[in-house]
């Protein structure tokens, strides 16, 4: 690290910690807490979308997938799509109804037993796989960038990947609880500038240093099998029928009720504000697979050209790919460049990680506290708001070592196949609640209780039995190494089916439990709001958005010949 790429690194946390400081100064309540006094621009909300969406796991696990498996993980990067359905089908309902919590809405819809469920598991999900995978990925940077870094506390000896892990947890909790909601929006615009413009910066030297785009579609081309987007129905990690099924329901999950990304569009000031904001996210979230998986090809191609030398993995020829993304920033690029690009590292994981310790806070302060001790006060729950924000970042530092440990090879991979386990329950409830009025409380109960332990029934058995594993029994082994995709759409098909079945079988839900909370009673309340918020420049934007995740989908199809 030169000089230079010190100045911009502290010259960036100093007005991150400035910004805390000033809108911390400003949090009155809890809905300026939460949700930024509702009266964000779209702009705002779009730009924070997709920096909470794009964390440090993103450009380094999908850097180090790009050179592992080709194509293969596009399909989840390729969900702008998603936002038009959160956009168009899902604002309206969460907006309208005033919440300020996904789980909230669920209360509404069904009852407090399914808040309470979604709430915990929301929590838990958070700190296991969210913040630990994010910080994980973090702490890898640091620990290639400045590896010659340690501490001795208490006789003890901290290297630079622990260093880094607790620097940027520490520092973005700090900022986060001082500063809420509105501090975190007021960051993302300039972060996500930040994100977009080093990825861009990285990937153009790469190409030159390759020699162009020709060359790395010709270094593709001679492993063409690991490397496409789609694969056939043999391929044991990446069949393109399980793609088709799970892909959509992680998608739809994350990006339409998940608190994480739902909570921006919800401090808009207006239902066509919100729309737009979403929709600005959409346009923002198309570019990652050129500025964060093509970076991965880059480095590989580079490694077999002999141009530079990847990491390997221990006691083989593999590349290290959670490695690579790091080590181009290292063996590229030049002094003050490097250091913007640590800078755009640390925006994206303080981004990701500040939103993710705000959403858990308001999940636990507004479906969890406030239950157990109605009628607090706003002043008072906005300190709890803070505590909760503060026990997640400690929640999420102990986790750090166990994470470390179950990563193994393939951040991101690992990150998509746990949430295929998380998904498939609340996809199936929502979308059935919201365009079935028959479904009912019982209904829902069932299937996420039931979807949720199935889904981490699969997990455990995964993390003990296979091959390489535990292999006996051999039912057991067959289980743990069934395909994740595949088990995604069985664990979807399994939730929706119990929601019917436990529903049909129980009373419906009155008439007036549901108006306004389902597609068709929604629409015929505040139809005429709903219509003039969908308004030209949202049709275009969505129109766009289409047009753009089509094109990447023809090119990237055939691109390999």
């Amino acid at each position: 690290m030169h000089w230079l790429d010190w100045i911009v690194i502290v010259f960036y946390f100093a007005l991150i910690g400035w910004v805390a400081w000033w809108y911390g100064r400003h949090q009155r309540d809890s809905i300026d807490y939460f949700l930024a006094g509702r009266n964000a621009g779209w702009v705002v909300i779009g730009a924070s979308i997709f920096t909470s969406n794009i964390g440090s796991e993103h450009i380094v696990g999908l850097a180090g997938q790009g050179a592992a498996t080709g194509m293969a993980m596009a399909h989840w990067e390729l969900h702008a799509w998603c936002l038009i359905v959160l956009a168009g089908l899902f604002v309206p309902f969460y907006y309208k109804s005033g919440v300020q919590t996904i789980p909230e809405f669920l209360e509404k819809r069904f009852s407090a037993r399914t808040r309470w469920i979604l709430s915990c598991v929301s929590l838990v999900a958070y700190v296991f796989t969210k913040v630990s995978v994010t910080v994980y990925a973090g702490a890898i940077v640091f620990q290639a960038l400045l590896p010659d870094i340690a501490l001795t506390v208490g006789g003890q000896t901290l290297n630079a990947f622990w260093i880094g892990a607790f620097t940027t947890v520490i520092v973005t909790g700090v900022y986060t609880v001082f500063g809420g909601m509105r501090a975190i929006m007021s960051t993302a615009t300039p972060q996500a500038v930040i994100i977009l413009f080093g990825s861009a910066v990285i990937t153009t030297i790469g190409l030159a240093r390759l020699g162009g785009w020709g060359e790395l579609v010709a270094a593709c081309k001679t492993n063409a099998a690991n490397f496409a987007l789609w694969r056939p129905l043999s391929d044991p990690g990446f069949p393109w029928l399980g793609i088709l099924v799970a892909s959509p329901i992680v998608g739809l999950w994350y990006w339409c009720t998940d608190q994480y990304i739902v909570q921006r569009a919800l401090s808009a000031k207006n239902l066509a504000t919100a729309r737009r904001g979403a929709l600005f996210g959409g346009l923002l979230k198309v570019w990652p697979v050129l500025i964060f998986l093509v970076p991965g090809m880059i480095g590989w191609a580079l490694h077999q050209k002999g141009i530079i030398q990847l990491p390997l993995k221990p006691g083989t020829a593999d590349i290290d790919g959670d490695q690579v993304f790091p080590s181009l920033v290292r063996l590229l690029l030049p002094p003050g460049i490097r250091g913007l690009i640590v800078a755009c590292l640390l925006a994206a994981l303080m981004s990701s990680l500040a939103s993710l310790f705000n959403s858990s806070a308001s999940l636990f302060t507004v479906d969890i506290y406030e239950k157990l001790r109605p009628g607090q006060s706003e002043r008072h729950l906005l300190t709890v708001g803070r505590i909760a924000t503060a026990t997640v970042v400690v929640l999420g530092i102990i986790w750090i070592p166990v994470m470390a440990r179950i990563s193994g090879g393939g951040l991101y991979q690992y990150l998509q196949s746990v949430q295929g386990y998380l998904a498939p329950p609340i996809t199936a409830v929502f979308f059935l609640g919201l365009f079935w009025k028959r479904i009912n409380s019982a209904g829902a109960t069932w299937g996420l209780a039931a979807g949720f332990v199935l889904g981490m029934i699969k997990l455990t058995i995964q993390a003990f039995f296979g091959k390489g594993k535990i292999e006996s029994p051999t039912w057991l082994a067959a289980i743990g190494d069934f395909n994740f995709l595949y088990a995604t759409g069985i664990l979807f098909a399994a939730s929706a089916v119990i929601i019917v079945v436990a529903s049909l079988l129980t009373p419906p839900p009155p008439e007036e439990k549901i108006r306004g909370l389902t597609y068709g009673s929604i629409h015929q309340e505040a139809a005429e709001e709903i219509r003039a918020s969908w308004d030209t420049a949202n049709k275009v934007m969505a129109a766009v958005i289409l047009l753009l995740v089509l094109g990447l989908y023809l090119y990237f199809s055939f691109w390999l010949g």
